[in-house]
């Protein structure tokens, strides 16, 4: 007698980081914003350390934000104002891997990534987002969180006003952390009318969603990569997947049909993964 014996197979979910995400459009952090970022780092326990390269002021800038992480209740808090070099080296990289807690300092995302990017402290900061740890920055502390960073340079500028054309081409990008993988961050959206670089963007890289946060406001992104929109203003969400595109290849111009934008305020949720809004605010 043939016996057959049938294997069966379970599907397994995609491995996501377990760690969470506190992405600040800049301007003034909200106390409870940044309560949420001492909560989800241990609260009590959390031990946070602030990156502040982005900024020419960074010694000061990471002593005063260290200050208001211990007087939000983190148990211990301290800076790393390092530099490459120094990026590269082992007592860095543990520092970062015994932390609860990262956070980026506003300012030029650019030094950020010239001083991280590709290096042992980077991988720390990568294998504390996988095992749990919590990431948050605020303004170029925010923009370095995608894949694809915007740097705050304009190809082409035209006359004297910044980002006031809509083209391909125009927007200068580098490669971010990519702690965010399915979208595009931008900051001091709403105040600084900042739709025109991100709707060239979304037109460019169709693959990707949009997310632009203003100032005092925040997503919090977790680890089932959906987000809730904390802070006192908007986060507009612009998805292009499903839009047609007219990009000539022999000029600048683009077209676009059916981009979807959302506008979302405080207690708002988005699913990364699906491109949807879950909920409005309650």
């Amino acid at each position: 007698m043939l016996l057959v014996f049938a294997v069966f197979y379970t599907a397994t979910a995609q491995e996501y980081p377990k760690g969470h995400l506190i992405i600040i459009g800049g301007g003034e952090r909200p106390k409870p914003v940044m309560q949420k970022f001492i909560e989800l780092a241990g609260g009590t326990n959390a031990r946070i350390i602030v990156l502040p390269m982005a900024t020419a002021l960074a010694e000061q800038t990471g002593a005063r934000q260290s200050a208001e992480m211990l007087g939000l209740g983190a148990s211990t808090a301290g800076y790393l104002n390092i530099t490459r070099e120094q990026a590269e080296s082992d007592s860095v990289a543990m520092a970062i891997r015994s932390a609860t807690g990262i956070f980026f300092s506003g300012g030029d995302q650019s030094r950020l990534t010239a001083v991280l990017k590709n290096t042992k402290a980077e991988r720390a900061l990568h294998e504390l987002y996988q095992s749990g740890g919590v990431l948050g920055g605020t303004s170029a502390g925010a923009a370095v969180m995608s894949a694809v960073m915007i740097t705050g340079d304009e190809l082409r500028p035209h006359r004297d006003s910044s980002f006031n054309i809509i083209e391909r081409g125009n927007i200068g990008t580098a490669d971010g952390f990519g702690f965010v993988t399915e979208a595009i961050i931008d900051q001091h959206f709403a105040i600084r009318k900042r739709y025109n670089r991100l709707f060239s963007l979304v037109a460019e890289n169709p693959r990707l969603i949009g997310v632009g946060i203003d100032e005092e406001t925040a997503i919090h992104v977790k680890p089932d990569r959906t987000f809730e929109v904390l802070g006192e203003r908007v986060v507009v969400v612009m998805d292009a997947r499903d839009a047609e595109l007219n990009l000539p290849p022999d000029t600048y111009g683009m077209e676009a049909r059916g981009i979807n934008i959302d506008i979302l305020r405080r207690g708002a949720r988005y699913d990364l993964k699906k491109g949807i809004t879950l909920e409005l605010s309650r």
